[in-house]
């Protein structure tokens, strides 16, 4: 069920738009429960989630979506994996718009390493923001550089941001310098088909020449720094994992979400672009989970540096 997460103060019956005129939406019930809009359909014991109703109506629920979370009672938003990759980033738009929380609803996840390591953990919050001020401050006229580089040499923006699932299903927006040509995203699922199992294509065409430079030596990624200030990321973890990649895994391999995704990572050190099947990138993040610690962290960032001077496994 979807549901979204309001101030609890507020609660009781939830009108839908009379200018939704449908058939469906007539014959539904809106109801907030414990802080959560839950939707069913009266006419029967089928129920239909939100998210499908808004998937059904198209363009009308999704204004009346639009406006509804455009109230600030709205905290959060969850949303249903069945809703699929296209109908998902629509709606994570929306809410980014609105500046609005949204969470891919997941099965329960098996316990945290945060329970076993909760002042670790913080520790390493604490350093991870620290650490990134300070990359961002000595690094800030390479990054200026390249910014200019990128807009002299292309057309389109300097950045390119994508929805990526984070943290327990937190989905939020990843940032990059932009290396590929524009909307190249559109292009995505027709250049990947017969690709691995990670979506990454050797001779991609949609890549710039600059790009490819940038990626060679991941230069491309020193914008997630500003991820990691907002506290979406870590600067060591497991990868964020795309839309694509989130809804195609299944069972114990979705505790990788259990912690904030990182920058860099054990994949990143040990294999990186050269392992390219999800799963064995999955067993490999769970591992680093299994055996976390700080200095663990640490043998990784020291890892990092020789891998990107070298090039290693650049994609």
């Amino acid at each position: 069920m979807t549901g979204i997460i309001v101030d609890r103060q507020h609660s009781g019956q939830v009108k839908a738009d009379p200018t939704l005129n449908a058939n469906l939406i007539s014959n539904l019930k809106f109801r907030l429960k414990q802080g959560k809009l839950f939707i069913s359909n009266l006419l029967g014991s089928s129920h239909r989630s939100y998210a499908n109703v808004l998937s059904d109506l198209s363009t009308k629920a999704d204004n009346w979506f639009h406006k509804f979370i455009g109230d600030r009672r709205v905290k959060l938003v969850q949303v249903s994996p069945d809703l699929g990759e296209s109908r998902l980033m629509q709606l994570a738009d929306t809410c980014h718009d609105k500046d609005v929380q949204i969470l891919l609803q997941l099965p329960r996840i098996c316990e945290s390493p945060q329970k076993h390591h909760f002042l670790a953990w913080k520790i390493k919050r604490a350093l991870d923001w620290l650490a990134a001020l300070a990359i961002l401050l000595v690094l800030s006229p390479v990054m200026l550089g390249l910014a200019a580089i990128i807009k002299s040499t292309s057309k389109g923006s300097i950045f390119f941001y994508q929805w990526r699932v984070g943290e327990r299903g937190r989905l939020f927006r990843i940032v990059k310098f932009r290396t590929m040509i524009t909307d190249a995203d559109k292009l995505h699922h027709l250049v990947m088909t017969g690709q691995n199992g990670l979506h990454k294509c050797k001779h991609d065409p949609r890549i710039t020449s600059v790009g490819r430079w940038m990626r060679k030596y991941s230069l491309d990624e020193l914008p997630q720094l500003f991820n990691v200030l907002r506290g979406e990321m870590s600067l060591v973890g497991p990868r964020p994992w795309a839309l694509y990649d989130a809804l195609r895994i299944n069972g114990y391999r979705k505790r990788r979400l259990n912690c904030l995704p990182g920058v860099t990572g054990a994949w990143q050190v040990s294999a990186r672009s050269t392992m390219l099947d999800l799963d064995a990138v999955t067993d490999c993040d769970l591992q680093y989970l299994r055996q976390w610690s700080i200095w663990n962290d640490l043998k990784i960032l020291l890892m990092t540096v020789p891998k990107v001077l070298s090039g290693f496994g650049a994609c």
